[in-house]
């Protein structure tokens, strides 16, 4: 009965309004609007994406053109104009596990078919991030089932993809990167800063992306585009929101959020607020026992103190609490110009890293305290977007965006009275150009510059924790700036419908000036400077023989330019180890290969398969190293052997992806995604050892049941072994994080662990969902990683629309 008075009111309404052209577009089971469904005029290329009702204007394509109607987990539909006139400019679309054809952003900053495109490309959509309920960005990659997330601490999250991670992957958000100069190569926790909640859609580009997006686009690009402002397309003010709140068993998660989108003709406003609270993780009960927490230290009466841990898969300390704010201004005052600012808040509580708190020393623990101050991140957004048909472009958009990055670290090694804190501040700023234009029917052009801009401040403080006294301490980074400035190309010929080009030019300079306080430590020289550039290419042919079928291969090189990380840090990359800076780096070089096939059968059945191989030349690796004719130095008071990043090795990884999905029909869907690489990198003696961030074998299988007002998954994910002898030397030396195999050496375990997530929609406006995860209570830590993962976790949350 609520359908169908919801279906008369659609109708009545549109009746009402359909002189100005406004399309309502609802989902056909569950009769909700659905917000930013793309509708991409085919002749043209122009396309234009609904509100938070549903709405959008398609006044535009009186023409009677072929309109293609897409959105991620619904089946695309090609009508005409003049058939959704005759339909009361009401369109419903049934969902489907297929993802066929989809519409990404990321591949060159504008609209485009996957189809078009050579480079593979994972979407993650708002149907799935609302049914899986995930905790941190971090997580939310892995929905995708094709992104292995590496973790030291539960605030954490490195993602690990094709055999690389931390600075050799991309983050952007909104079209704006947030990799800044000190990105290290260790593992690195800056995606938590991002709000799920905030997160409109995830397209991950997998393969090299430094054509469009310059350094550090070597292994992936993850875009993440935030909430929009929509406007009101009648005359009433545009209202929608959510509040949300969710407990998660696990950590004692108690989360709770709420956004809210304001909408006039010309002006629209979007405002989210996240607050998180995690407790100490427990693990499962069904692991090695190695993994077990057995003790943690306390500060009683002036000393530390081990205590017992009563509950030992209770990983203590790995709490913290996260605090997230966006707002958004949006002013459209004729159909050519487009504002857009855009505020982003996100801080977190200091949270240990829990992985150093497993580290012994003479029998005992090897720090007092070791934890992250707090991470926090602030980026202002300006966006103006233009469109018009000129001799240079049929839409241009400048960005021009401040980010800061604040975070630190604060030691303490054990009944010792003097604690480290080093502190790190940086002011990124940034500014793109981005063009697209039509050259003919066949052929389109994107072209653009980028320049980028990093200020980074450094400080040291050691402070005596009995008498309160503080002096200056040794930074961790020289006092520096770095700089990029970057011009591209990329063009798309379409020789016929079955055969598609893609090409594409950048050329890249980029400088770093570094001072260096040798008050500290003897280095031989005060200053680094690096002025160079990069020029990076891609080629990608694709071939659709018949509409059911889709092959592609794509060629494409990639560079990351020496950033502040690699020049000049000092600090412990292990006991008994300093890492020193080295002025003398160049940019590194990847070369890339895929080769793609994916076929569907019918609209029941996707298979697809795609092939790489990177050669990294080049390579920034750690290797030992002399400072004053000296290999050893004593830092923090024990004789450490001196390292320094190099450009010292060559790596080369190689693997697949590959997967299917079905439509069992019923709405029943099965579908399954496995990713495996294999990656080598040169050491000093010119022998090889396995790459660190080349995960195992690893993937995801889901059935999922899809009614109008229930949804539900069952999964599996899964992961492989890494024998002793497969695991990379460095890692070899950090048995504190592995299980011990029958020969008493670390190895990586593999696991299975199976999951339950549902989501019921009371009415159009209350959803509650729950979830199971981990359901055989499987005590299990992925690779490198230094916090074991949840054990049997029950989530139950209320979400209620506006």
């Amino acid at each position: 009965m609520i359908k169908k008075v919801t279906l008369i009111f659609f109708l009545f309404f549109l009746n009402f309004t359909s002189s100005a052209q406004i399309l309502t577009v609802i989902n056909k089971e569950t009769k909700e609007p659905l917000d930013q469904v793309t509708i991409f005029n085919l002749q043209t290329n122009d396309y234009v994406t609904t509100n938070g009702k549903g709405q959008v204007d398609i006044s535009s394509f009186k023409k009677n053109e072929l309109l293609k109607i897409r959105f991620l987990g619904f089946k695309t539909q090609t009508k005409t104009y003049q058939t959704l006139k005759q339909s009361n400019f009401l369109l419903q679309l049934t969902p489907t596990i297929l993802k066929i054809d989809e519409i990404v952003i990321s591949a060159t900053k504008w609209k485009q078919k996957t189809s078009d495109l050579a480079s593979k490309i994972s979407t993650i959509s708002p149907k799935a991030i609302e049914l899986m309920n995930t905790q941190t960005a971090a997580d939310l990659l892995t929905v995708s089932g094709k992104v292995f997330i590496q973790k030291s601490q539960q605030g954490g999250g490195s993602p690990m993809i094709r055999g690389f991670a931390t600075n050799r992957l991309l983050y952007t958000i909104d079209g704006v990167r947030m990799n800044n100069a000190i990105f290290r190569a260790g593992n690195i926790q800056n995606v938590i800063s991002l709000d799920p909640f905030a997160i409109e859609e995830t397209e991950i580009i997998f393969g090299p992306g430094s054509v469009i997006y310059g350094s550090d686009a070597i292994g992936a690009v993850m875009s993440f585009k935030t909430l929009s402002a929509n406007l009101s397309l009648d005359n009433e003010t545009l209202i929608t929101g959510k509040a949300f709140t969710r407990f998660s068993s696990a950590n004692e998660e108690k989360t709770y959020h709420a956004d809210f989108n304001l909408g006039y003709k010309k002006w629209a406003f979007v405002t989210s607020l996240s607050y998180n609270d995690y407790g100490d993780l427990k693990m499962g009960s069904n692991g090695p026992d190695e993994y077990l927490r057995n003790y943690y230290v306390e500060r009683q009466n002036n000393q530390d103190v081990v205590i017992t841990n009563k509950n030992p898969k209770i990983q203590t300390p790995s709490g913290y609490t996260q605090t997230n704010l966006m707002q958004k201004v949006r002013f459209k005052p004729n159909e050519t110009w487009n504002f857009e600012y855009g505020f982003h808040l996100s801080e977190t509580s200091s949270y240990s890293r829990y992985d150093r708190h497993l580290r012994t020393k003479n029998g005992d623990p090897r720090y007092g305290e070791w934890s992250y101050g707090p991470q926090k991140w602030m980026m202002n957004n300006f966006e103006i977007n233009k469109k018009g048909t000129s001799s240079f472009y049929d839409d241009v958009t400048l960005r021009i965006t401040y980010q800061k990055f604040d975070e630190s670290r604060i030691s303490r090694d054990f009944n010792d009275n003097g604690r480290e804190t080093r502190t790190e501040n940086v002011d990124a700023y940034s500014s793109n150009l981005d063009f697209s234009k039509s050259l003919s029917r066949k052929s389109k052009l994107f072209y653009g510059a980028e320049y980028v801009y990093n200020d980074v401040k450094s400080t040291g403080i050691n402070t005596n924790i009995d008498t309160n006294i503080s002096e200056k301490g040794a930074s961790r980074y020289p006092n520096s700036n770095w700089s990029s400035l970057g011009i591209y190309t990329s063009n798309q010929y379409d020789f016929s419908k079955k055969w598609v080009l893609q090409s594409g030019l950048r050329y890249n300079f980029y400088s770093l000036n570094a001072t260096f306080d040798t008050t500290f430590y003897p280095l031989p020289f005060t200053q680094a400077k690096i002025n160079d550039g990069a020029l990076t290419g891609s080629l990608g042919l694709i071939f659709r023989p018949q509409e059911d079928w889709l092959l592609s291969t794509n060629f494409s090189t990639a560079f990351r330019s020496p950033n502040v990380d690699d020049v000049g840090k000092i600090f412990d990359s292990e006991p008994g180890s300093v890492v020193v800076p080295n002025p003398d780096l160049k940019a590194e070089y990847a070369y890339n290969t895929d080769i793609s096939v994916a076929k569907t059968f019918g609209d029941y059945l996707k298979i697809e398969v795609t092939g790489f191989y990177t050669n990294l030349k080049d390579a920034m690796v750690l290797r030992d190293f002399t400072l004053n004719g000296e290999t050893e130095m004593m830092y923090d008071g024990e004789l450490s052997t001196i390292q320094a990043i190099q450009n010292a090795a060559v790596a080369n990884v190689y693997g697949f992806q590959t997967g299917f999905e079905a439509e069992l029909g019923n709405g029943i869907g099965f579908s399954s995604t496995v990713s495996y690489q294999k990656g080598e990198e040169e050491l000093d003696n010119g022998d090889t050892s396995p790459s660190r961030h080349a995960a195992p074998w690893f993937g995801t299988t889901r059935l999922t049941y899809n009614a109008s007002k229930l949804k539900a998954q069952l999964y599996a994910n899964y992961s492989g072994s890494v024998a002793y002898d497969d695991l990379p030397d460095s890692e070899k030396a950090k048995d504190y994080i592995y299980a011990i195999d029958d020969n008493g050496n670390p190895y990586s375990p593999s696991y299975v662990t199976l999951n339950l997530k549902t989501s019921y929609r009371f009415t159009d406006n209350l959803l509650i969902s729950t979830g199971l995860e981990n359901i055989t209570d499987k005590r299990y830590r992925p690779y490198s990683s230094g916090i074991v993962s949840p054990g049997r976790n029950f989530v139950i949350s209320l979400k209620a629309n506006i």
